[in-house]
């Protein structure tokens, strides 16, 4: 681990393991359901047309979910407690964080993530905007156990995990994720979550085939990265994109289905598909309050409060680890 000092932010480098992209593709087109792991989809141009999803009509998490916490930052910040440790794994671009800050007034703010030169611009730019702010970026994998280099005795410590993304990880590797969190904010500690609820089929198909076909783009865009990055030649044209709400798992799932029979090169190593024959890239499990309670009260953690939108489309947790 090494720390440096620039400006107002304090960046530490845990050197988290550097992600084998070939390997990884390689191993999942290999398996009988073919699969690509998520984390593939933010290159430069996925990264964009994310952000461009999470303008569109049909995606209701984002905003739904900003909503809220505009709505009742001034509620979380009267049970959090004024000077916390705050904590965001995968903090990404901190957009969110912004709607809490004026309100909790943190100690300090400790954004966590794997894209090191991102994170340091990211952290930057906010101390930047936030001159009282003390910022403490933290270049680590936040999906294993996560340790604090920063960690000041006798402040509360309180973990933000927003936009679903708790919904990406198998319910299992959700619970072991959440137990890293309990363990990282010790007892009494706190987690903010944003959790996707359970709705209806038609709704949760439409945010995720939404009319002007930008999703679609964003799954495709997965193909053209390993064209470019890994020597493939995947024909874009002779894939197309499904996204369908499994109500059994309860989850969305995405996929690339293939449009015919072909044989694909990554690099050395050739891949056959047939037609109809899918290539999963995404899993999001959806959520009743009831069942995500349950799944985090295994991890040590106790529900506080719970907002939800009026719709009932989206809701936001607090919990405290149990004492």
């Amino acid at each position: 681990m090494s720390s440096q000092r620039t400006g107002a932010i304090q960046f530490y480098d845990q050197h988290p393991e550097p992600v084998d992209f070939y390997s990884e593709v390689i191993t999942g087109l290999k398996q009988e359901q073919k699969r690509i792991p998520p984390k593939f989809f933010y290159d430069e141009t996925g990264s964009k047309l994310f952000d461009q999803i999470c303008e569109l009509p049909e995606y209701y998490p984002t905003r739904t979910e900003m909503a809220l916490l505009r709505q009742h930052a001034d509620e979380i910040a009267a049970l959090i407690g004024e000077e916390c440790l705050l904590i965001e794994p995968g903090s990404g671009s901190s957009q969110k964080v912004r709607l809490l800050l004026d309100a909790l007034m943190p100690r300090a703010y400790i954004p966590m993530d794997i894209s090191r030169r991102y994170l340091f611009d990211v952290a930057q730019q906010l101390a930047d905007e936030y001159h009282w702010l003390d910022v403490h970026a933290t270049c680590v994998d936040f999906t294993a156990k996560m340790e604090l280099q920063y960690c000041p005795e006798d402040v509360h410590k309180v973990a933000f995990f927003p936009g679903s993304s708790i919904g990406n990880f198998e319910p299992e590797d959700a619970g072991t994720f959440l137990a890293n969190i309990a363990e990282m904010v010790g007892k009494g500690g706190g987690l903010l979550i944003g959790v996707d609820l359970k709705k209806s089929a038609d709704t949760l198909n439409q945010a995720y085939n939404d009319k002007q076909s930008v999703t679609a783009e964003f799954n495709l865009n997965l193909l053209n990265r390993i064209n470019r990055e890994l020597d493939g030649n995947f024909d874009i044209d002779s894939f197309e994109h499904r996204a369908f709400y499994n109500s059994r798992l309860g989850r969305i799932e995405m996929h690339l289905l293939s449009k015919r029979d072909q044989i694909i090169t990554v690099g050395e190593q050739s891949i056959c598909m047939t037609n109809g024959e899918t290539i999963h890239t995404e899993n999001s499990y959806k959520y009743s309050v009831e069942e995500f309670s349950a799944l985090a009260s295994q991890a040590g953690l106790a529900q506080i409060s719970v907002w939800i939108d009026e719709q009932q489309l989206f809701s936001l947790h607090y919990y405290q680890v149990r004492e």
